[in-house]
Order: C-alpha cells, then structure tokens, then sequence
C-alpha cells in the first residue's frame, strides 16, 4: 500500500517537509489528523491516511524513473484521458501527470490541509490547469481545475486516475452503478449494461456513463467517493496480467476508480470559462449505509 522507503520518510516527518523519494520532490505532510504526500512531479496526491486508519491510496515500491510516471495515488490525466490524443500528441494520459509542477501554497488548521499546485511550465497552447487538494480527519478532495486562456472553444478529457488500496481487488464491490451503461475497453469498446451492482472477480476496463456517488467496499471499510464535473467513472483492474513495473501480488492490492471526463462526456471549454473536475473521498457514514 505504502513502500517502506516511504512510510520511513512519512514516519520522520513532524509538521510539514519537502523530502527526495525515487528522485523526486515531495510534499510531505504528517499532523494529529492524518498524513499526505504530495509529488512535485505530476502534483500526484501519494499518500493519504487519516489517524487511526491505514492509507487509503496504493503506490508501487518501484516506480519508473524520470521522466517516467509513478503508478499509484492520484495521477492526472490532463488534457486528454488514455489514448484519445489530439492531433500531433502521442503522449498516453496527456504531459500533466510526468511535468513538473509548483506548490503554491499549503494553508493548514488543526483539522486538515489545502494544498494549490500548478505547472511549472506551459502544457497547453491555450489551457491553462491548476489543483487544489484537500485533506482532513475523515475525507480527502482533488479539484482539478482548467480554464480556456484561447479564443476558440477546446475540446479535452481528464481523469483523477485514483489508485484506492484494498486488501483484495477480487474481493471488491463498487456500488452505485446498477443500471449505467458502459464500454468495455477489453471487448473493442463494446457497450453494455451493467446487471446489479459491480463484483470485482478479475480484469476489468470499462467506462461507466455516470455521474452518481460510488462506493468502494473492500470488506474493511467502505469509501464514499463523490465527484463534479464528470459523467463518467472509469473502473481499471490489470488482472493477473498486470502492466511490467507491477507483480501479480502487488496488483492484487489496489483498484482504480475513476472520476473524469472521457469519449462519452467530453468537455467543450468556450473561451475564457473554466472547467471544475472533483473526486470527494470519505467514510460511508451509518446513515447513508442503513438507507442502500
């Protein structure tokens, strides 16, 4: 869930530090509410883990190195999601998760911390992105902000590509998305319903249209996981096939639920307006347990 190499480095930190790991710079945050761990490079939300629980978000010991991505956490998928590149761009997921970017500010309280992070270099011709995460007690928030600086309407995908820690995938239930219709990226996008809630029992890569809350149950807790700004939500699990920087056991401890904006929902940014993507992570409280 968390590499050792890490959790030493999160273990020493009293207050707030920037910290080297894997040869990149790190926001690390650790307070009587909980930890974070914010990467420069890609403004990839690393760790969370509020007092009293265990971390919420997986990240491989092994991560790729510069200019490489790292897998886990929060990577950014920005301007574009996957392999839907514009014309000229082969770049999988778009620059915004491998580029480099600024803290701006850290504004803390007894009860949490707001981090603003934008790109220490242009990305776009035109769009402009910044993010601002949030993190408390009990929930953790990733806004994800672009705004159109051209003067022509931009078309663009994104995804908060979330890497949630689970003691087993195949053991997993997401819930919230009986009904919705979704592309099956493993059948040549193929459309279907879903039939019930969602059992993870193997590989899966499929695009759910949906904008509703899904929760996560992994048989130790169950994550509420809210969004705005998105009609999709992405759910992507490896299998026992998993990409070359990951084992087989490794994989088996995380599943990626996705808030974005994809093929079926993208986003036409007029000029001058802005664009507002939220992932909003926290307890399924008991109330909202007694009414599903």
């Amino acid at each position: 869930m968390i590499p050792e190499s890490l959790r030493a480095l999160v273990d020493a930190t009293t207050g707030q530090r920037n910290v080297e790991w894997q040869g990149r710079t790190l926001l690390i945050i650790n307070q009587p509410w909980g930890e974070l761990a914010v990467c420069h490079q890609g403004a990839q939300v690393l760790h969370y883990q509020p007092a009293g629980d265990s971390p919420w978000l997986w990240v491989t010991a092994t991560p790729a190195a510069l200019p490489g991505s790292i897998r886990g956490g929060i990577p950014l998928c920005w301007p574009w999601f996957a392999d839907e590149y514009p014309a000229g761009e082969t770049e999988l997921h778009g620059p915004a998760r491998k580029a480099g970017w600024r803290i701006d500010a850290v504004d803390e309280d007894e009860e949490g911390v707001e981090v603003h992070a934008s790109p220490e270099t242009t990305l776009h011709t035109a769009l402009t992105p910044r993010v601002v995460i949030f993190a408390g007690r009990r929930f953790l928030k990733v806004e994800l902000i672009t705004e159109n600086n051209g003067d022509a309407p931009i078309k663009m995908t994104a995804a908060l590509h979330t890497y949630f820690a689970v003691p087993d995938a195949f053991a997993c239930r997401v819930t919230g998305l009986a009904g919705a219709s979704y592309l099956d990226k493993r059948q040549d996008f193929s459309r279907f319903d879903q039939q019930g809630e969602l059992g993870v029992r193997g590989p899966l890569d499929r695009i759910y249209q949906s904008s509703k809350i899904q929760v996560l149950e992994d048989g130790q807790r169950r994550l509420r996981i809210a969004k705005q700004g998105s009609d999709s939500t992405v759910v992507w699990h490896p299998g026992d096939t998993p990409p070359a920087d990951t084992s087989v056991e490794d994989a088996r401890g995380f599943l990626c639920v996705e808030t974005a904006c994809t093929r079926l929902d993208p986003v036409w940014l007029p000029p001058g307006a802005q664009h507002l993507l939220v992932q909003h992570i926290s307890p399924l409280t008991d109330d909202e347990t007694s009414n599903n």
